[in-house]
């Protein structure tokens, strides 16, 4: 079985997406579209801007939508027998497996950057990499710390064992740094992102959020999606708008979602989308797995 997997904001590079606009006409299209739906020329921030301009939320996310979303809908034979998307690829997923429409797709990631940026700027907050640490303890260091020092830190994504990403306060974060490496944690790296995403900093955006994915209609996708909050395959509508709404306050169970995959019988996972983050935390993950981009 053939999984296809979208990735998630860090995966951006300035000119993806620049050779599909210029060789493909469909592609051209679909670009052109994105950039009257979204009020401005992305494509120019993607083909030609900087490293800087890229990485704002409310660019970043669009950005990474569109290109996964275009490199599916143009690509020969496309027929996943299961999707997945990491975080925000949770989106191109769906639009890929056809539960979403395009449009409705970029509309609902545009107020998801644009409430994410929000909640950011409302309240200073932080994640950091904790590596070669087993996931069990490095729960138990977040329920220590949050508890002791009343601040908020919660696991935020299950990359792949042994790479652990924590979501929190700036004050929470600086002092599970710390307590990480006690515990045994070869490195605890604070990243630099704009705020603590999958924790209840982001319950803002996930009201936000939720008030538009209510409006949207999600059909049954074509094929089952591992959603982030359970890792588990969902083809039922009603279900996944659930765990979409969710899904900013909830940790991003990537390390399940493939082991779950991968026991379900897919033996080939394919990235689609900008670079091959998911492709090395696939093999991570499974080592037997056959790993590839589209």
């Amino acid at each position: 079985m053939k999984a296809y997997v979208f990735p998630g904001q860090g995966s951006q590079f300035v000119g993806m997406g620049k050779e599909l606009y210029e060789t493909n006409e469909e592609a051209k299209e679909l670009f052109e579209k994105g950039n009257e739906i979204l009020g401005f020329r992305i494509t120019d921030l993607m083909f030609e801007g900087t490293a800087e301009d890229l990485k704002q939320t409310n660019v970043t996310q669009p950005a990474i939508f569109l290109h996964s979303v275009i490199l599916a809908k143009v690509t020969p034979n496309f027929t996943p027998d299961a999707v997945a998307g990491h975080s925000l690829g949770e989106f191109s997923a769906l639009v890929a497996a056809g539960a979403l429409s395009f449009e409705d797709g970029l509309r609902l990631v545009k107020v998801r950057a644009e409430a994410m940026q929000k909640a950011c700027e409302a309240e200073p907050s932080t994640m950091a990499a904790i590596l070669a640490l087993d996931d069990e303890t490095a729960e138990k260091v977040c329920k220590g710390v949050a508890k002791e020092n009343d601040e908020i830190v919660v696991p935020a994504n299950y990359n792949c064992p042994g790479q652990l990403v924590i979501s929190g306060s700036i004050k929470g974060i600086e002092i599970a740094c710390e307590a990480m490496k006690q515990a045994g944690a070869k490195r605890a790296l604070p990243l630099n992102v704009g705020g603590a995403f999958h924790s209840p900093l982001m319950e803002s955006a996930r009201e936000e959020l939720a008030a538009a994915i209510n409006k949207v209609n999600i059909e049954a996708p074509s094929c089952p999606i591992y959603q982030n909050v359970d890792a588990k395959p969902y083809t039922e509508p009603a279900k996944i708008k659930e765990n979409l709404i969710a899904q900013l306050t909830a940790p991003v169970r990537w390390t399940q979602t493939v082991q779950n995959m991968h026991n379900d019988g897919v033996t080939t996972f394919v990235e689609c989308g900008a670079g091959k983050v998911l492709q090395g935390l696939v093999k991570k993950i499974q080592r037997s797995a056959e790993v590839a981009s589209v």
